[in-house]
């Protein structure tokens, strides 16, 4: 990290519309507040296995609420994120392992095109509402976010691979050691020690932990 600067650690999972709300806000303050951002590809699912949580939607009191909550920050937030009560059927059907292993194959071979992939896969299933869970998906979100064919291939092959199983779960077990439960997952190394924030809604909380300036959810 640079001098002076702020580490946060966004840890999330393509398959949460909260995480592409708290991945957008963070992306439009990485270059206002005195921060070093690192994207940290986890898995929810093993999350959500590790700690015991369930996802909101079994709850159907909760699942109603969720869609006109995500309604709202999308439309305050300034995201694309169309929900609708489909969705929850469509997100316990779709695993997001693949796509997750071939995130975290990219951090570790072309970490420049981490933001861009991580984004086109919250626009392909949160926007176009379309699969990411196969090879062929997989392939056509990266040539959108800019892979070549040469790269997109290589990094595909690579998700069966233990290098990129390890990176993912290790990446997974370190959110849960911060205390995470759920996705997305902020963690500021402030002061000598990690403060972790739990949801998209958080964001304010965190600038006057760290003591930056909250401009609101879109920064002009």
């Amino acid at each position: 990290a640079r001098m002076g600067r702020t580490l946060v650690e966004l840890f999330y999972d393509v398959i949460s519309p909260y995480s592409w709300l708290g991945f957008e806000v963070l992306c439009r303050y990485k270059h206002i507040w005195n921060i070093d951002l690192r994207f940290r590809p986890a898995f929810l699912g093993g999350i959500m296995q590790l700690t015991g949580n369930k996802p909101p939607a079994m709850l159907p009191k909760r699942a109603e609420y969720m869609l006109k909550d995500v309604k709202r920050m999308a439309k305050y937030y300034q995201v694309p994120v169309h929900m609708s009560g489909d969705d929850f059927q469509r997100i316990l059907a779709t695993s997001s392992l693949a796509a997750m292993r071939f995130i975290t194959a990219i951090d570790m071979t072309n970490p420049q095109y981490l933001e861009p992939l991580s984004r086109e896969f919250w626009m392909r299933f949160w926007s176009q509402h379309e699969d990411i869970s196969q090879p062929e998906n997989i392939l056509a979100v990266a040539r959108q976010a800019g892979l070549s064919a040469e790269l997109s291939q290589k990094a595909l092959d690579m998700i069966s691979s233990p290098t990129v199983k390890d990176r993912l779960k290790e990446t997974t077990a370190e959110a849960i050691k911060y205390g995470a439960f759920g996705m997305p997952a902020v963690v500021a190394h402030y002061d000598g020690e990690p403060h972790l924030f739990f949801g998209s809604d958080r964001l304010e909380l965190l600038s006057s932990v760290i003591g930056e300036k909250w401009l609101g959810p879109v920064p002009s």
